[in-house]
């Protein structure tokens, strides 16, 4: 397998009928442009083959000698989980179909289908791993420089460009004192954001997290600054506050923007001053921790409407970065999915479900208001109560409603031709090369983006820019 070869992993077609393979394997290879493919004729070498590695997918048969398709299919999905299989058969028999997807089968065909079809159901599936090896790509360039250090947002499941840029500013300005502001729905992961930045921070000291929502003013000077003892009825001893507690550290001040007016002025005067002063202790104390606060409110409507002091937003937003909701950032939820299966699996002690290829359909419809949070606890109920090796459906239905028909398409605007107003076209080379430098634009010099763009393989891109270049 060549380096050129498209896609990057392998192949494999499995059947005992050499004159299908070679049908199949010029199809996709004309068709689809899928020239990484290897076939097997005897089903009791595909272990040993996937063992080798380098096989991402896996298309076979059903009924051959020696070993069955269905046992193969079992096997695959036991020893080598990250394997994804689509059964092409001749048997067209709505309980094997209904036993091959239980059993972890990204796809079922029946031979005799049109070969668009299946071709299609092929693509979708090169597509999907294309998908988890660009999030795993971008990991790995993060560790080769562009984050000095990733590990710090490893519990942040995401392959957004928006996401990234967060990421990039957060270990920027890890180590200012300044306060930082993380503004975001709820559920977007701000808490995880702050846990990032104490971490690059390189403070000695420990990350103490308070929500000061619903926290009337005396409360609130209790919890932050603490108290002496004999300070009002019932201070039997000294309390230290949480300020105290996170010295040398980071306090994270979640839900800022529910705080009241006097709770504010109390604020202002310890990011000001740098001091504070315990209930009942006329010495003031040094401030000796970092502050981050996060809100899912606009500060900047509170402020306008005299809720929210305009000298405290200004000085809490001397670093400030935005989270994006999940609905902005779609291309996040198969992934999410894909880790909260696994990590819900394991925490209940079952093996990890196969997701219906219909429910990336389904959550691709949603809005998700409560956003990252929301989709974990669907994923974790959904894993709770499911018993067969395919995940159902009825959870998600349930959490999310039922998904948009799809009989009656809207139709889409034609598309514009971007070249009607040129008085003399560009040749068809010169046309090429503009594509190749709009997509590499957009992507951010990213070349698997890019290709993604264009519709074409990576191999193919790097080409043409090596082309350019000489």
């Amino acid at each position: 397998m060549n380096q050129q070869s498209y896609p990057a992993f392998g192949i494999l077609l499995v059947d005992d009928e050499p004159a299908w393979l070679k049908s199949l394997s010029l199809t996709l290879r004309s068709c689809a442009g899928l020239t990484n493919v290897t076939t097997c004729q005897d089903s009791r070498e595909v272990i040993g083959l996937l063992a080798g590695g380098g096989i991402g997918l896996v298309l076979l048969d059903l009924t051959m000698p020696h070993l069955s398709g269905e046992e193969l299919l079992k096997q695959i999905g036991e020893q080598f989980p990250e394997i994804t299989c689509i059964v092409v058969s001749g048997l067209n028999q709505l309980e094997t179909a209904v036993r091959c997807m239980k059993l972890g089968a990204f796809d079922y065909f029946i031979k005799t289908d049109e070969e668009d079809r299946i071709v299609g159901g092929v693509l979708r599936a090169v597509r999907m791993k294309e998908m988890q090896r660009d999030y795993l790509e971008m990991s790995n360039r993060f560790a080769s420089g562009e984050l000095r250090h990733p590990e710090a947002f490893i519990a942040i499941v995401t392959g957004d460009r928006a996401m990234l840029n967060v990421f990039a500013y957060a270990e920027a300005v890890a180590k200012s004192p300044q306060p930082l502001l993380i503004t975001g729905e709820s559920g977007v992961g701000k808490e995880l954001i702050a846990q990032a930045v104490h971490q690059l921070s390189g403070c000695r000291g420990k990350l103490v997290t308070v929500n000061v929502a619903g926290l009337d003013d005396t409360v609130f000077s209790d919890t932050l600054f603490g108290h002496v003892r004999g300070a009002f009825t019932g201070a039997d001893q000294l309390r230290r506050g949480m300020i105290e507690e996170a010295a040398d550290g980071t306090l994270f001040l979640d839900e800022i923007g529910d705080l009241s007016i006097p709770s504010q002025v109390k604020l202002l005067r310890l990011l000001q001053e740098g001091e504070f002063f315990p209930i009942g202790c006329d010495q003031p104390r040094r401030l000796k921790a970092r502050i981050i606060a996060a809100t899912h409110q606009n500060l900047a409507e509170k402020e306008a409407t005299g809720v929210f002091r305009r000298d405290l937003y200004y000085r809490l937003r001397t670093h400030q970065l935005h989270v994006p909701p999940l609905r902005e950032r779609p291309g996040d939820i198969p992934l999410l999915l894909d880790h909260f299966l696994g990590e819900a699996a394991k925490e209940l002690g079952k093996k990890k479900p196969t997701p219906p290829r219909e429910l990336a359909q389904l959550l691709a419809t949603y809005r998700f208001p409560g956003n990252v949070r929301e989709l974990k606890a669907i994923v974790y109920d959904a894993v709770s109560i499911h018993r067969d090796r395919m995940l159902s459906m009825d959870s998600f239905i349930k959490a999310v409603g039922q998904p948009l028909p799809s009989s009656e398409p809207q139709a889409s605007p034609p598309r514009q031709n971007p070249f009607a107003g040129f008085a003399d076209l560009p040749t068809f080379s010169d046309a090429a090369a503009l594509l190749v430098m709009e997509a590499m634009d957009r992507s951010g010099g990213n070349q698997t983006l890019a290709a993604r763009l264009l519709g074409i393989s990576q191999p193919a891109l790097s080409k043409r820019l090596k082309m350019r270049q000489s």
